[in-house]
């Protein structure tokens, strides 16, 4: 089971057991954290997507502590007239690991989805286009007409792999020098 989250402007794909560096959040270390920003949890087949979120679903972690990220070095140039600057920082960063994903929420089933599910829902509305087109004035018909039968043919072409150059070599110059 995998969730992902959303903390701190950024985006984390996050398991059970796993560890996890990211923006300072406010927690002491050994303090237990609930991420409740959960935006898509998935258990093997079955894959929910929230709505921006997933309803009642957390990821409940433990802080482990705080580290400062790697140093970024920031440095100014302008040229001819001898102006330098070199300044850097490096970002405070937490050190979080996840203990449980609760996928609690009530629109896992409305989300969840399977492929014979939405290859059913999207029949019916491949259906009612030619209904449309028919009710469209005759220019539009004979350009639906026309984007239809190229489609078509676009279908009807074999795909052929594209062949590799052949790359050559001092051998075939002079020979095609010598012709």
């Amino acid at each position: 089971m995998y969730a992902v989250v959303s903390s701190g402007g950024k985006q984390y794909r996050v398991e059970p057991g796993t560890t996890l560096t990211m923006e300072r959040i406010g927690a002491e270390a050994g303090a237990p954290f609930t991420f409740d920003r959960v935006l898509l949890i998935g258990d093997g087949d079955q894959v929910t997507v929230g709505t921006p979120v997933v309803s009642g679903a957390t990821v409940s972690a433990t802080v482990l502590g705080e580290e400062l990220g790697p140093k970024l070095v920031i440095f100014k140039f302008k040229q001819k007239v001898k102006y330098r600057r070199r300044t850097g920082h490096r970002q405070h960063l937490v050190r979080v690991r996840i203990d449980t994903i609760n996928a609690d929420g009530t629109s896992k089933k409305r989300a969840t989805a399977t492929k014979a599910e939405a290859d059913d829902v999207a029949e019916p509305a491949t259906a009612t286009k030619p209904a449309k087109a028919a009710a469209k004035p005759r220019a539009s018909r004979a350009k639906a007409a026309t984007a239809s039968a190229s489609e078509a043919k676009a279908e009807d072409k074999p795909k052929t792999a594209r062949k590799p150059r052949a790359k050559s070599t001092k051998a075939d110059a002079a020979e095609t020098a010598k012709e």
